[in-house]
């Protein structure tokens, strides 16, 4: 089947992660069961750009979002120019479909006064446990590596001596994050702490010394910025916003971030100049007479 040629080509080609490739695979199965079931047909080949439009309608008649449909629909686009690539499809019918507008929304941050209390009035258990939750949150909030990047760093990703961590991004791209001679210390005081405690090659273990999971991670995260923040939001890429956020604030070059981000393009870091600007107008406000 196309499909499974295309999905195979996002993973060892383009190299994408497992979830970025089930996600593609579930966006493409629930298109080809809406046109079954609508139009009676199976192959995207007899599928015009009428038919899109349709799935499209009843996605939002689902009260599905616009950025999740496009989503849906990107998905759709790829997969098509993959087909007309290697001559397996002769029409794209993606060609004349227009994504629904999607507000901008910004990042959520966490303030720098709070990030200040959580590092300095915060009180984590004096057992390696509290160092491990401790840790967890100062190199999410120091590198900002997504979350995924933070569970799968071994211990030889880590480079005390020249101070930097070496990880593993989206795509299987590797960048190098540069951290303080602080952090670099803490983090060679962590690793000999939790080897002498686990043994384990893992920077990041749960209780057990097992490699640290997704959902325990969030748990962290979400426990310590309660006590500091109100935000809704408390997940570990709420940090990596922050990060990012804080940066551009203090004067940080976009490029630089966009490299320390391990974004692909501009477009997508360019979103934290925004908060730039939303404090920019705070302080017009505050301090210009005729504000």
């Amino acid at each position: 089947m196309h499909m499974e040629m295309f999905l195979a080509y996002l993973k060892h080609e383009k190299r994408y992660s497992a979830n970025t490739v089930i996600s593609y695979r579930n966006d493409l199965e629930q298109f080809y069961e809406y046109i079954k079931k609508a139009f009676d047909i199976e192959n995207i080949s007899e599928a015009s750009h009428l038919y899109i439009r349709s799935w499209m309608a009843q996605m939002s008649e689902d009260n599905m979002g616009a950025r999740s449909i496009n989503r849906k629909i990107s998905a759709l686009r790829s997969y098509c120019k993959f087909l007309m690539k290697r001559g397996l499809l002769e029409k794209d019918p993606t060609i004349k479909i227009q994504p629904p507008k999607t507000t901008k929304r910004l990042p959520v941050y966490v303030e720098q006064q709070d990030i200040g209390k959580l590092f300095e009035l915060v009180e984590f258990e004096d057992n390696f446990n509290g160092r491990r939750d401790r840790m967890v949150l100062e190199l999410l909030y120091n590198t900002g590596m997504r979350r995924a990047e933070l569970l799968n760093l071994k211990d030889s990703d880590v480079d005390t001596a020249r101070q930097y961590i070496k990880v593993l991004g989206k795509g299987n791209k590797e960048r190098l994050i540069p951290v303080s001679q602080q952090m670099a210390s803490s983090l060679d005081a962590y690793i000999k702490e939790k080897r002498a405690l686990h043994g384990s090659g893992w920077l990041m273990v749960t209780d057990k010394g097992a490699q640290l999971y997704p959902e325990m991670a969030y748990r962290i995260v979400k426990k310590f910025l309660s006590l500091v923040t109100t935000i809704e939001k408390r997940s570990p890429h709420v940090l990596r916003h922050t990060f990012a956020t804080h940066l551009t604030n203090n004067g940080a070059e976009i490029n630089a971030v966009k490299d320390l981000l391990g974004h692909a393009s501009l477009a997508a870091t360019q979103v934290y100049t925004h908060n730039n600007i939303e404090q920019l107008k705070d302080i017009y406000k505050s301090t210009h007479p005729k504000a």
